[in-house]
């Protein structure tokens, strides 16, 4: 790619929120252009669990997240959006006259009165238990991501986790699986009270199997895997039969380059202020999952708010003189640029 990109909103991160911020920003007649290290948009719905169920976004009783990422591309594409994709927004810089300029891993620069960081939780990667011979089995039978639940049909599952993740795969693969065995080492769930009812009621009609208290300590078999060994607390440890073990206990994230470009940080997060999702840098917003602030829920309808809000205060900066009427699209309509 050469010369420079110039739009209005540079979006860092094309994941849902990135995505959606589009669609709010051309309703205000705005221009994005969004970079993203990976190479094709959707971030972690695309990436890490296409084939993942989401059942709290509105109006979608459950949607899987490929599907939820193809509707937001379809909702954007009238605004006709710029995408650099497999490549990672290096630097940030600030020019005299206020504009800002980021550049990629590849050297592509782009050139903006606004950035929008959506990056989700930034760089990340799975968190593994402490299992000694874990790594013997990661590509035979020791999956850290579900992209395709079609794999576990008719299989032996064991899940290890106690976060929405894993309470939502365990529902999903209780009609995939020939046996699903959910494993949690306390008996209190960090998910959602409904998907915690929703596998309690599982247990109880004997469609899956749930060991509280319980943990997996060891894996066993030849050339794959066959067999997990779980610990429970006040009894013998015990061998459980497995064509695959689920560790889903969520993903670590580090910030990478975004730890450098002189804003707020807070235990891997970027501080905003509520009132538009601003940082302490006037220009570069934070949404999604990738800011903090009190009361924050890291929830994809959390972050497409945030990114309404964030759109509004973009176009102020870029129009400071004109008023900016609210219009509902029911009334308004969607119109793209000619």
């Amino acid at each position: 790619m050469t010369g420079i990109i110039e739009t209005d909103i540079i979006i860092i991160g094309a994941g849902p929120v990135g995505l959606f911020t589009v669609f709010e920003a051309g309703l205000l007649k705005l221009r994005c252009h969004l970079i993203d290290a990976l190479p094709q948009p959707g971030g972690q719905l695309t990436e890490i669990y296409p084939k993942k169920p989401i059942y709290d976004i509105p109006g979608f009783p459950s949607v899987l997240a490929g599907d939820l990422i193809e509707n937001l591309m379809q909702q954007s594409a009238p605004f006709k959006p710029g995408f650099t994709l497999g490549e990672r927004a290096e630097i940030i810089r600030q020019n005299e006259d206020g504009m800002f300029e980021v550049i990629t891993s590849k050297g592509t620069i782009h050139k903006a009165p606004n950035i929008a960081i959506a990056g989700g939780l930034g760089c990340f990667e799975p968190r593994k238990p402490p299992i000694p011979n874990l790594e013997q089995y990661e590509d035979s039978g020791v999956d850290y991501i579900v992209k395709d639940p079609e794999k576990y049909r008719n299989k032996l599952i064991v899940v290890a986790g106690g976060g929405d993740s894993a309470l939502d795969w365990t529902i999903f693969l209780a009609s995939v699986a020939e046996e699903v065995c959910m494993v949690h080492r306390r008996t209190e769930f960090r998910g959602h009270p409904d998907s915690v009812q929703k596998v309690m009621d599982l247990a109880a009609a004997g469609k899956i199997k749930l060991l509280t208290n319980s943990e997996v300590i060891g894996l066993q078999g030849n050339t794959h895997l066959e067999m997990v060994v779980i610990e429970q607390t006040g009894q013998e440890n015990m061998s459980l039969q497995a064509d695959y073990y689920l560790p889903l206990f969520g993903l670590s994230p580090k910030l990478g380059p975004i730890a450098d470009w002189g804003l707020q940080i807070n235990k891997n997060a970027i501080e905003v202020n509520t009132l538009d999702y601003s940082t302490n840098i006037p220009g570069i917003y934070a949404i999604g999952d990738i800011n903090t602030y009190p009361g924050k829920l890291k929830l994809i309808l959390c972050g497409f708010h945030e990114a309404t809000l964030m759109a509004q205060s973009a176009f102020k900066r870029i129009y400071p003189s004109k008023n900016l009427v609210l219009k509902y699209t029911t009334v308004s309509g969607v119109n793209g640029f000619e």
